[in-house]
């Protein structure tokens, strides 16, 4: 009964929120409250979400400050020189846009962390697509996408756990992978070329004069779908850098743009935009190198593990405000200027210590991953492996890291000896799924990307599930071609 009640959740959860029938922070909410007093356990709701809310109280405190942190090294110019230089190098390429999204967060992505490669990613390239008006379920996509398949390197989380589940060197599980990842990246950038074609014809090339012109008048502009709530006036001189070869502002289908609308989130919208006003206020050029050197200075002590994640965005949030903004009329006003993007995620993350906690306390997990494991076949028992490979997909979209690879990975892996299979071949195909494990509702870090790009979580899920579960694919494929696993 669990089993059946665990999978009816989890879809109940999905459909509600791709269809947009409620918000993600109440369907997280709402959903396992429900189904946790149907199955009896009522009573002990409250225990189960203080434990949730304990265990991912720290990834909250290290999103809010992480977010504070890169908010102002955006609003000081630290990525200016960034943007300005993929916009020179695209020249307002829709393609090279999309490929450049793919290559910034696959670089970005060696430091480990989810959460800071989609900031800085978001960061860099969102003022491009909202200026030549490209579909921001695009870059959403194409960056989860990447960052999934750099999520296995052996500080990025999945590849460590995998090893201390079975009692194996890292180095053992990752090193040999290497080929069946870079096949997995390869079809990224492969994806990025295609999706960029794909935009290119929807809505033209530019020159870059073009894509730099700001010209204030406003033209009104179709909400398609995504984070839109309706028609509205636009973003003035944004609406008119495209050239008459490619679709309407609105674009159609999964490939349209994902523009606020409405005359409430215009000026929020221009704001966006000051990302390369080289005339903004909050500009601080003589401390660009400072800036560069604490954020150098950040990322490196998150990779050696110098300091908890959550204690050093602290200390460098609060260090990069009171050097920056030494005044506090100026540190308030920084901080309330990203006040909105902090309590959404920090509340998202909550509202899914919600989820995980009715999930695992109600022995939900538990029982659905022995159901899993069960169904395999005893003729499949030589294939372990590649079993383990497409298990992965979706046990770790619906279950996080940790409930897969310290509840389920020993099973599957006792099985696959039974059969003469290795733990490091099943330990490595478990490393497959991990494309699509970015784009979770239970993994904190989307939330930052879809939160910073202002797209809809239904949105970005329709659009990146099918890619997401080719490129794992594609790496499970890899690793058996090349005989890894």
């Amino acid at each position: 009964m669990l089993t059946i009640l665990g999978f009816v959740m989890i879809a109940t959860f999905l459909v509600l929120i791709m269809t947009k029938k409620m918000s993600p922070i109440a369907a997280l909410v709402l959903i396992p409250a429900l189904f946790c007093v149907a199955v009896g356990q009522g009573a002990q709701l409250g225990d189960y979400v203080i434990e949730g809310v304990g265990n991912l109280a720290p990834t909250a405190a290290m999103l809010m400050f992480a977010i504070v942190y890169f908010g102002v090294m955006i609003d000081v110019g630290l990525f200016d020189p960034i943007v300005r230089g993929i916009l020179k190098f695209c020249q307002a390429d829709p393609m090279r846009i999309v490929v450049g999204t793919a290559v910034l967060a696959a670089i970005v992505s060696l430091d480990g962390d989810g959460s800071t490669t989609f900031m800085i990613t978001v960061s860099a390239m969102y003022p491009l697509y909202k200026r030549l008006k490209m579909s921001l379920v695009v870059m959403t996509g194409v960056a989860a996408t990447a960052n999934g398949v750099m999520n296995t390197l052996p500080w990025g989380g999945p590849t460590a756990r995998a090893a201390t589940a079975l009692k194996l060197d890292a180095s053992e599980i990752f090193v040999p992978m290497i080929p069946a990842l870079a096949m997995g990246l390869l079809a990224v950038f492969v994806l990025a070329y295609v999706l960029g074609i794909r935009e290119r014809k929807r809505l033209g090339m530019l020159t870059l004069d073009e894509a730099l012109a700001r010209e204030p008048q406003p033209e009104p502009e179709t909400v398609s779908a995504g984070t839109g709530t309706g028609t509205g006036t636009g973003t003035g001189g944004k609406d008119r850098l495209r050239k008459g070869t490619g679709a309407s502002a609105s674009g159609t289908g999964e490939m349209s743009g994902t523009s606020t609308g409405g005359t409430e989130n215009e000026d929020g919208d221009d704001e966006e935009f000051q990302g390369l006003d080289p005339d903004r206020s909050t500009l601080r050029p003589k401390l660009y190198w400072f800036n560069a050197g604490l954020t150098a200075a950040l990322l490196t002590a998150m990779i050696m593990e110098l300091m908890p994640i959550p204690v050093l965005f602290l200390l460098g949030a609060a260090l990069a405000l009171t050097v920056n903004f030494p005044h506090m009329p100026d540190q308030r006003a920084r901080i309330a200027a990203h006040a909105d993007n902090v309590l959404n995620v920090s509340g998202m993350v909550f509202a899914a210590a919600v989820f995980t906690g009715v999930l695992t306390g109600t022995g939900m997990v538990e029982h659905m991953a022995d159901w899993v494991v069960g169904a395999v076949p005893e003729a499949m028992g030589p294939h372990m492996a590649i079993v383990t490979g497409l298990l992965s997909l979706p046990l770790t979209y619906f279950m996080s890291n940790d409930g897969f690879y310290f509840g389920v990975l020993p099973v599957l892996a006792e099985a696959g000896a039974a059969h003469g299979v290795s733990p490091l071949e099943i330990a490595r195909a478990s490393l497959a799924g991990q494309a699509l494990h970015m784009s979770s509702p239970l993994v904190p870090a989307v939330y930052v990307l879809v939160g910073m790009a202002k797209v809809e979580f239904g949105d970005h899920t329709r659009f990146t599930v099918k890619w997401a579960v080719l490129t794992s694919l594609v790496v499970l494929a890899a690793g058996v071609l090349f005989g890894i696993m």
